[in-house]
Parts: structure tokens; C-alpha cells; sequence
């Protein structure tokens, strides 16, 4: 019973050894598991952000616009030349076809040759985007005999201008602040001409852009409709026997014109010399008139008889 003891209670100690140490290793593998969860938080936290961000970076490049292209200015033109029997009809038709396409017809000429055949010439203004479709529904109005077709590009120009305009509003700016702040009478007037100069020039400015507008926003294009035996009409640049006349007219009115307004402006200083002439004739007349000495006339020379002829003694 006594030898017994001892080996119970040996067993007892190493069986409470090992529950203490299974215990404990229990316990230290639960704080390493919760540890390694507490440290793989924060990295799936910033993996996860990380995927949201690149989303949000994906959805935002999505969403941006692409850049949109400087737009071009570029002056179209053409000519076209087509014979038809029937003049009257396609020059109807082709009124049609502009108008339908957004444009309008600028200039119109319809006569008859010498041997009484119709032709006409229109100048049209059509939207660029409706250019090639009206010219090819223009050419198919009957027989196309010729057709010349340019294009311009004045990017440049317009851009130049523009840029312009804006440092020349900002003089005239500047000038007018200037204006508002002088007090002395002779820098007001050196800034009224000045100002005077700088609106005139921002004025051509405008008027330059405007004219490229209108030629960059509106291609033109000159139809020339014919019967096949008539010749073309003449060209809007081509002088005639009318337009000479009527260029004689208004140059023999013009100077018809400035005759007169020279002698308008002289008439008062003619007005004005004639009052002093007979102002002067007037005083002249009424002064008195000095006696003048009478002197006699010399009495004649003797006269000496010539010698007789022939008597010598």
C-alpha cells in the first residue's frame, strides 16, 4: 500500500502537468489566431479600398469627355457647268435642292443669246455639310460639262483676327479706364484720339472676322445652266457694253457732283469779292475828283523851204 502511494501520486502530478500545458498552449494558439486575424484586417481593409479606388479611377475616365478637336475654317467653292433642253425646270429645281439643303440663292442672271436661246447663271450659298451632296444633285440636273471645285483653309486667319480682337478690346479698355481718370483737359483730348483710332481699328477687325465667317460658314457655288447650243452666260466679272455705260453715267454724276460742291464752297468768297468790288467802285465814285492841268500844245517848227533845183550861182 505504501510503494502504491508514491506512483499515484506521480501519475496525478504528470496527468495535471499535461491538462496545465494543454491548457496553456490552448490559450497562446487562440491569441496567435486572433492575433494573425487582427494583423490580416487592416491589409484586406486596404486591399479592398484599393479595388475601390481603381473603380472609382476606371468610372471617372469613363465619365471624362475626350478633348474636343479646334474647329476648322475653310472657304469651299465651285463651278459647275451643265447643259439641259430645259432651262426653266432645272433652274426651278435647282432653287429646290438649295433651299431643301439649308441655303438660299445669292445672285441670279436668266437671258438669251444672239440665236435666242436660254441660259442662267446662279450664285449659291450652301451649308458646308450639304456641300458634295448638293453638287452632285446640281450636276445631275442634265449633262455636266465642267465643274471646278477649290477648298481654303484660313484657320490661321481667323485665329490670327480673333486673337487680335481681344488685345484691341482690351486697349480700348484700357484707354477708356485711362479716360475716367484724367483731369487734365489736353490728356482728354489726346485720349479721345487715341481711342478714335484704336475703335476704327478694332471695327476693320471685326469686319474682317465677320467676312471669313460668312465665307467659312457658307460654301458658294455657281451654277451655269445652258440649252446645248447656247454659249454660257457671261461671268458677273466680265465688262459689258451696259455695265460701261452705266460706269460713264455715275462717273460723269460724280464729277457733275464734286463741280458743284467745289462752287458751293467757293461761292461765298465770290459773294463776299464782289460786295468789296462794288464797295470799292462805290467810295471811288463819290470822292473828288482832282483838276488836272491843261497843258498847250507846242507851237509847230518852221518850216524851211528846200533850195531851188538847178540854181547854183
Amino acid at each position: 500500500m505504501t510503494a502504491k502511494h508514491p506512483t499515484l501520486l506521480a501519475t496525478a502530478l504528470l496527468a495535471a502537468a499535461l491538462a496545465l500545458t494543454g491548457c496553456g498552449s490552448g490559450g497562446d494558439s487562440g491569441k496567435a489566431a486572433q492575433s494573425d486575424r487582427n494583423a490580416a484586417a487592416p491589409e484586406a481593409a486596404d486591399r479592398e479600398a484599393g479595388s475601390v479606388q481603381q473603380q472609382d479611377t476606371a468610372e471617372a475616365e469613363d465619365t471624362t469627355e475626350a478633348p474636343v478637336p479646334a474647329p476648322t475654317h475653310i472657304i469651299r467653292t465651285a463651278s459647275l457647268t451643265v447643259t439641259t433642253d430645259d432651262v426653266s425646270g432645272a433652274l426651278a429645281e435647282a432653287r429646290t435642292t438649295v433651299e431643301s439643303a439649308g441655303g438660299y440663292v445669292a445672285d441670279e442672271t436668266t437671258d438669251r443669246d444672239a440665236d435666242g436661246n436660254e441660259r442662267s447663271r446662279l450664285t449659291l450659298r450652301v451649308p458646308p455639310q450639304e456641300y458634295d451632296a448638293v453638287l452632285d444633285d446640281l450636276a445631275g440636273l442634265g449633262k455636266p460639262v465642267e465643274r471646278k471645285v477649290s477648298a481654303k483653309d484660313v484657320t490661321d486667319q481667323v485665329v490670327d483676327v480673333e486673337s487680335r480682337i481681344r488685345t484691341q478690346r482690351a486697349s480700348v479698355s484700357r484707354i477708356r479706364e485711362l479716360m475716367d481718370q484724367a483731369t487734365d483737359l489736353s490728356d482728354v483730348v489726346s485720349l479721345e484720339s487715341e481711342l478714335s483710332d484704336r475703335q476704327a481699328d478694332l471695327e476693320a477687325l471685326q469686319a474682317r472676322l465677320e467676312s471669313l465667317e460668312s465665307r467659312t460658314g457658307m460654301a458658294t457655288v455657281t451654277l451655269a445652266l445652258h440649252e446645248p447650243d447656247a454659249k454660257p452666260a457671261p461671268e458677273n466679272d466680265e465688262t459689258t457694253i451696259g455695265d460701261a455705260l452705266a460706269g460713264g453715267w455715275n462717273a460723269f454724276t460724280a464729277t457733275l457732283r464734286w463741280i458743284v460742291i467745289v462752287l458751293g464752297a467757293a461761292l461765298p468768297f465770290a459773294a463776299t469779292a464782289l460786295l468789296l468790288w462794288l464797295l470799292w467802285r462805290t467810295v471811288r465814285h463819290r470822292l473828288p475828283s482832282t483838276p488836272r492841268l491843261r497843258t498847250r500844245p507846242a507851237p509847230p517848227a518852221p518850216v524851211t523851204p528846200p533850195p531851188p533845183v538847178g540854181d547854183t550861182e
